[in-house]
């Protein structure tokens, strides 16, 4: 399914939080590619939602992923309500991955899958995504961890690992095959992070060690590992908010900048809720001519707790990530064109 322009429009100005006259980007766990010129935001929604810009400012709606659902998602997750979570997008060898998530709130019911593309460019006649089904899959009391939040990090050996994780034991890491659609048999799992978590809640319950979204970052010898402490979801009630640690290794030990260990609780923060936006995480980071970014979303408090696009450039101190909150308000993502219209 793919969305394309009925028109452009004139822009009168650039918005910025609870002020401006253009339409924001409304998304939820965005990620983000590059094909040629055009940029690609993914986010949660249903057959995963994706925008796309050449400017990383005003975006056009282009569609969905998925016209279906995935023929093994409510079997996995009894509960799934049509919403594909967390995706994230990785480019190999010419090829688009597109990794996923299907559960739903709070159960470890879950499922990440991928689908495959040729070209992200909806016009292209090699445009088609071919879903490859299942990589991993936790089940209740079973697994105490949960397969939702996939993210896609390639080691310097060229190996490609899927970091993983939403409350229980935390944060996974498992390696992928070459192929990039199944687990590397043997099976290779490391744990990277993880909360302090009530010894007395039950095994199926998410308990209250609050932690999701990995995202690891390469940056000159180190791996960074982002990840969202908190809660996210709740319009003005969130609190979610971006910390890091870092390793020389991909598989850890990640430590903070005190040197506490991530599997500990430990965790630095990167960036959390203002005044403006109540508060802001599962985010991205990137690399694009010589400039990092932060992506993620945050919910404006302005528009009671909305959540909406946020790319932010991403500049470093000592070795560590820093962001200015002040550009929260200062650079924004506009919604461009007089809306969706269906092109078959």
């Amino acid at each position: 399914m793919s969305y394309r322009k009925l028109a452009p429009v004139l822009l009168l100005g650039i918005c910025c939080s609870g002020t401006g006259l253009a339409k924001q980007v409304e998304v939820h766990d965005p990620v983000m590619t590059r094909e040629g010129d055009t940029y690609y935001v993914f986010s949660t929604g249903p057959g995963i939602t994706f925008y796309e810009s050449t400017d990383l400012k005003q975006w056009q709606l282009t569609g969905r992923v998925f016209e279906h659902e995935p023929s093994w998602a409510r079997r996995v997750a009894p509960g799934f309500n049509g919403h594909l979570w967390a995706p994230d997008i990785y480019q190999k060898d010419g090829r688009f991955y597109l990794y996923y998530s299907a559960s739903s709130f709070g159960k470890n019911t879950s499922g990440i899958g991928v689908t495959v593309n040729e070209t992200l460019d909806p016009d292209s006649p090699d445009y088609r995504w071919v879903d490859q089904g299942i990589v991993v899959q936790s089940v209740p009391n079973r697994d105490h961890w949960n397969a939702i939040d996939p993210a896609i990090v390639e080691d310097d050996e060229g190996t490609a690992w899927m970091s993983f994780g939403s409350f229980w034991e935390g944060i996974k890491l498992v390696k992928l095959d070459p192929d990039l659609v199944r687990l590397a048999e043997p099976q290779e799992w490391h744990s990277l992070a993880k909360r302090p978590r009530n010894p007395l809640a039950a095994d199926a319950s998410a308990g209250d060690g609050a932690i999701e979204a990995p995202y690891i970052f390469k940056k000159d010898g180190w791996y960074y590992l982002f990840v969202s402490f908190d809660k996210c979801c709740r319009g003005m009630d969130s609190d979610y908010k971006i910390m890091v640690g870092r390793s020389q290794s991909v598989t850890g030990p990640y430590v903070d900048k005190d040197g506490k260990a991530m599997l500990e609780g430990g965790g630095s923060l990167v960036m959390q809720g203002t005044e403006d936006w109540v508060a802001l995480g599962h985010n991205a980071a990137y690399s694009f001519d010589g400039q990092d970014y932060l992506v993620f979303h945050a919910y404006e408090t302005a528009d009671n707790g909305l959540q909406k696009l946020r790319i932010l450039p991403l500049s470093w101190e000592d070795g560590w990530p820093v962001v200015d909150p002040a550009d929260l308000n200062r650079l924004s993502t506009e919604l461009v064109g007089p809306g969706p219209a269906k092109d078959d």
